[in-house]
């Protein structure tokens, strides 16, 4: 029986250990209770577009949700994981989902899932469910799908996609994906569908995904530099590619989003290949308003970016390359032990005066200690080691020697929502 009065709190603890394993890959389970549900009978919204890719998959979501909102249709945004609270997984039409439609949701999939015979679903697989019936329930003109891990055995691929993204493939995750990038990169365009679209966002995935596409009978696949592609220049950004009927298409003078550019030029493209085309000052309008928390965000003198693996450290170190810096940039690095720690701090390295490192507890955690070596081995001068992300900011913040650098706060998610925590306590004069 469910209990009707538990809070979102309480559901969201209750589903971090009702299942076996965190993360559970495939189908099977969680197919079976979004049959019981009635997920699967139909499509989920009119247009659907799911976006998959080892990074730019949430800045890729929040350019395809602004353009289509700007063009005047109704949205819901499925991301994963939050920053600060869980209502950040589902936007509808650009604002978080209340405490209650999640908890109606998580209710309806709890009778679902206890109906005999009785199926356990993980923390993600509840989500994605709890997501599609809002979505559902909304009836948006188009829903927008942040795949999770990997791809075809991810479990928002139980839904089909009218087109499917592709943004990178690098290497991440390797515990359940591997090392083999052919390999990651053909579950990953395991999103795609037969007869359906696919957008490949990167000029460099492996041979594998178009392989498959073609294998699949893709009705058509756009691949940038080549179907689309843009340009970037004072006047600002020209975009061309092709409609939903194959023709080619010009927009010209775009506002330049303060987001990787071949996420946004995949972003109108496959706009254009759900059948909506938005005009120059639809797109600009979107693209000028829209920021995205935890990526190259800024505040003050401090910027924050959820780079966790050494793809999406380079593009931040690009980035930060052609800006100038005042008197010196400080890195704030706290990062998961299942991640690249080398190549991270070997990326950045060339961009960063000074490092603070930080250990995050728990099971999957890694020490200040051990972050320090590897910064020490790239030749990198660790100035404090901190028990916790709040320690370092605090310590950072008191430094005055410190004072007029830039602080680069990376390296997780978790890094960041620490970090973003602390600085809207700060910023009301709690704490520090």
């Amino acid at each position: 029986m469910t209990d009707s009065s538990a809070t979102l709190e309480q559901w969201l603890e209750r589903l971090m250990h009702q299942h076996s394993s965190a993360i559970d890959l495939g189908l099977e389970r969680v197919g079976e209770v979004a049959r019981r549900l009635g997920l699967l009978d139909q499509p989920l919204a009119p247009r659907v577009i799911s976006v998959a890719g080892t990074n730019g998959k949430g800045s890729t979501v929040a350019m395809l949700d602004a353009c289509a909102r700007a063009c005047g249709l109704t949205s819901v945004c499925y991301t994963s994981p939050h920053l600060l609270r869980y209502n950040e997984r589902v936007r509808i039409n650009g604002l978080e989902v209340s405490d209650a439609a999640l908890v109606a949701a998580f209710e309806r999939i709890e009778q679902a899932r206890l109906a005999e015979p009785a199926i356990s679903l993980s923390y993600f697989e509840t989500g994605t469910l709890a997501a599609a019936l809002i979505i559902r329930q909304q009836a948006p003109d188009i829903a927008i799908l942040e795949v999770g891990l990997g791809g075809r055995l991810d479990a928002v691929n139980i839904f089909d996609a009218d087109v499917a993204v592709v943004t990178t493939i690098a290497l991440d995750h390797a515990d359940y994906l591997g090392t083999d990038i052919s390999v990651i990169g053909r579950e990953k365009a395991g999103i795609m569908r037969s007869g359906g679209a696919a957008v490949l966002g990167s000029r460099t995935l492996p041979d594998s995904v178009s392989a498959y596409a073609e294998q699949i009978g893709m009705r058509v696949v756009a691949t940038l530099g080549t179907t689309f592609d843009y340009a970037a220049g004072v006047a600002g950004l020209d975009w061309h590619g092709i409609n939903a009927e194959g023709q080619q298409c010009h927009l010209e003078q775009l506002a330049q989003p303060q987001l990787p550019l071949d996420n946004a030029a995949s972003a109108l493209q496959a706009l254009m290949l759900a059948g909506i085309e938005p005009s120059q000052a639809q797109i600009c309008r979107a693209f000028e308003s829209l920021s995205l928390p935890g990526r190259m965000q800024r505040i003050g003198r401090w910027r924050l970016d959820v780079a966790h693996n050494p793809h999406a450290a380079g593009w931040v170190a690009r980035r930060l390359a052609s800006e100038p810096v005042p008197q010196g940039r400080l890195a704030l690095l706290a990062m998961l032990g299942d991640k690249d720690a080398n190549s991270v701090v070997a990326e950045l390295a060339p961009v960063i005066d000074g490092w603070v490192c930080a250990t995050i507890e728990g099971e999957r955690g890694r020490s200040a200690a051990t972050l320090a070596e590897r910064v020490a081995a790239e030749g990198g001068q660790v100035f404090f080691e901190a028990s916790s992300v709040t320690d370092a900011l605090t310590w950072i913040d008191k430094n005055e020697a410190l004072a007029d650098w830039e602080v680069l706060v990376c390296g997780s998610f978790v890094t960041v929502a620490a970090a973003l925590e602390w600085l809207n306590k700060r910023s009301q004069g709690v704490g520090g």
